[in-house]
């Protein structure tokens, strides 16, 4: 059996990409940080998909809340030879839009926190057995704002241009250990996030006429966890229905 690690994954994208992977066989460890009711939901999500799973709390800001906690699981399985995290998605994310003259320092850095520390944070302790296993899949979740820049979205922006960038140098140094590591830069997906968002306004930018669904994006994702993927690597892959702009 394959361990699969999946932060934030409660809900919206990172939901979808759990049951996806559950459903392939995969043992997937749902990260939450204070919704238990919706980290419980997910976990039913993946029994019923076909393979059981587990809850694990932690906030990927926190350095060493995150590593106490994985540290912990790895610990607690020790006995277990096939019990090491295969498959990382790095997912957790949040936005706090505003115009960059408007907005709060606050709100910069529990942006940057979260998406890019917390890559840092969770990669760093993941990827040590992955090394010593030779063998991973790292897939960091991007976005489209991080590749062409959206209005009111200087913090994200800068938070997935950074994780862009930061994927292509981890792929360069973890190849050699067979390790692969890629990026999913998403457009406009219907989840909690977007929401609050004009669908109808918005999808007239878009090529396909309509916002995409959190499980096209968990397909991408579990693809990228496979071995039909073994050759790809320091790639970022969007996926935006055909946005213009």
């Amino acid at each position: 059996m394959r361990y699969a690690l999946v932060t934030g994954g409660s809900r919206g994208i990172g939901r979808a990409i759990c049951v996806k992977l559950a459903s392939q066989g995969y043992h997937v460890l749902i990260n939450y940080v204070s919704n238990e009711a919706k980290a419980l939901e997910t976990l039913a999500l993946t029994k019923e998909a076909g393979t059981e799973g587990e809850i694990i709390k932690f906030d990927v800001a926190n350095l060493e809340e995150t590593t106490a906690a994985l540290e912990k699981w790895q610990e607690d399985n020790k006995d277990n030879k096939e019990a090491y995290i295969d498959v990382l998605v790095n997912n957790a994310g949040v936005t706090s839009d505003a115009l960059l003259p408007l907005m709060e320092p606050e709100s910069w850095h529990k942006v940057l926190s979260t998406s890019l520390d917390g890559f840092f944070n969770v990669t760093r302790t993941v990827v040590k057995k992955m090394v010593r296993k030779k063998h991973g899949r790292i897939i960091n979740m991007a976005s489209v704002s991080g590749l062409i820049g959206l209005p009111g979205q200087c913090n994200y922006s800068a938070a997935k241009g950074a994780i862009i960038s930061a994927t292509k140098a981890l792929s360069k140094e973890l190849g050699v250990k067979n390790i692969t590591v890629n990026a999913i830069a998403p457009g406009f997906i219907k989840t909690d996030m977007t929401s609050s968002l004009d669908e109808e306004e918005l999808k007239k930018g878009i090529s396909l006429g309509r916002f995409g669904e959190a499980e096209e994006v968990a397909a991408l994702a579990a693809f990228l966890a496979s071995e039909d993927a073994a050759y790809i690597t320091g790639e970022t892959i969007a996926i935006t229905g055909g946005l213009r702009g």
